[in-house]
Formats: structure tokens, sequence, C-alpha cells
């Protein structure tokens, strides 16, 4: 696996990226090939938080776990993303079958086996779309009390989602 470090507020020294390819290698069991993969290191406040992306052929696989550690907070990603493949297992190998991108055989079942139903889709809701400005979703969303509101961009006429960050700031999906 290929990972990329990045650091927001930390400089990622090589200890710290050795420990983290150290404790990430452990996922390297659950795929074949090279995958890519970007590993964020945040401080904020007295919080530590580690975020890690790894792109599959068509999926994202993604984790964000804070502590008042670093390590600790690897630690949890690297928790957290495991316990996301047990989960998936059945539906990652409907979607991925035997194209060998995830050892199936290496996924152990989960411990506690749910009996889940299958999710569903159980409302449609249709509307128009108005143009306006990233500004105006933004307004609409906060009004609406929301935290995503889907617009058509006034200049380029495209379908954009504006979403509230953890963070307090807006976010914007812009589909290509």
């Amino acid at each position: 696996m290929k990972l990329q470090y990045v650091g927001k507020n930390i400089e990622v020294t090589d200890s710290l990226r050795e420990v983290a390819d150290k404790k990430y290698s452990r996922l390297g069991k659950y795929f074949t090939g090279d995958l890519e993969g970007t590993v964020t290191f945040v401080v904020e406040r007295n919080e530590r938080i580690a975020e890690v992306t790894i792109h599959l052929p068509g999926t994202i696989l993604r984790s964000e776990q804070s502590s008042d550690d670093m390590y600790t907070s690897i630690d949890r990603t690297v928790d957290a993303l495991e316990s996301q493949i047990r989960k998936y297992k059945t539906k990652l190998q409907k979607r991925y079958g035997p194209d060998d991108t995830i050892r199936f055989d290496n996924i152990e079942p989960r411990e506690e086996p749910e009996r889940q139903e299958e999710k569903r889709i159980v409302k449609i809701k249709r509307f128009g779309l108005k143009p306006m400005s990233p500004e105006e979703a933004s307004l609409q969303m906060e009004l609406l009390g929301h935290n995503f509101f889907v617009y058509r961009d006034a200049e380029t006429d495209g379908i954009h989602v504006i979403y509230k960050r953890k963070d307090g700031d807006y976010g914007v999906i812009e589909a290509e």
C-alpha cells in the first residue's frame, strides 16, 4: 500500500511516519496489489486527529479518529478500518467478486454477528433546483436546519451539494 502523509498544524516526522507505516501495513493483508491512500495528521486545540483514506477501484474506505495522542489516533483508525472491512465483507464480495482487489480469506467474521436488515430507501423527494450561488445555498441550508443542500450553481449550471463540515466550515461537492 502506498500512503501519502500530510500534516496540518504538525510536522510529519520520520518517527511518526515509521510508526504509521508499521501500523497501516497491517491493512495490507486485506488487499492485493498496490493501493493508494492518504493519511492526514491534524492538530486542533488539544486533539490529535488521524484521517485515513484508502482508494479501492470504485470505492473509498475512510476513517477519522481523534484523541489526545497521535499514536492512539493512528491505532484507532486501523481498528476502525478493519471493522469496516469485516462489517461490509459480504457487500464487498458481491461488488468485487473474484477480481483480486480484496483478499476475503484474510477477513475474519465479526465477533458478534448482528442480524441487521438490509437498508432500504423509504422516501424519495423531488424538488426544483433554483440557480444560486454557494453563499445563497449555504444560507438556505442554514435556514432549513439541514447539514447539506443540493442546488444548481448559477455560474456553471451544474448540480452541486453544499455541506457543513465538522469544523463548522462548508464544503461543496461538484459532479464531473
